[in-house]
């Protein structure tokens, strides 16, 4: 773990960071940073181990866009607060008595 404000040694490592919460408009950024990872393991099939990091940071990526999206998606969707049923509504009774 390293100290927060601290440059990472690792290329895309914050990407990889699962407690890395996005917020919502960092998406096109995301998608750059996903698209840069694709040309980059095409070009770079001749070297194992990079693709390798590059896969890694490349499923991240895709995995925090998935994350947002599920957001936007949650913030768009109507929320069912309920209804109250008869019996919740018609809770007093008056008994008449003479």
């Amino acid at each position: 773990m390293r100290a927060y404000g601290t440059d990472c040694i690792h290329e895309h490592a914050c990407v990889r960071c699962p407690v890395l919460i996005v917020a919502l408009d960092e998406k096109p950024r995301l998608e750059e940073i996903r698209d840069n990872l694709k040309e980059r393991i095409a070009e770079g099939e001749r070297w194992f181990g990079e693709v390798e990091g590059l896969s890694t940071s490349l499923a991240a990526a895709e995995d925090k866009i998935a994350q947002i999206e599920a957001q936007q998606e949650k913030k768009q969707s109507p929320v069912f607060l309920g209804l109250p049923s008869l019996s919740q509504l018609a809770t007093r009774t008056s008994e008449a008595t003479e």
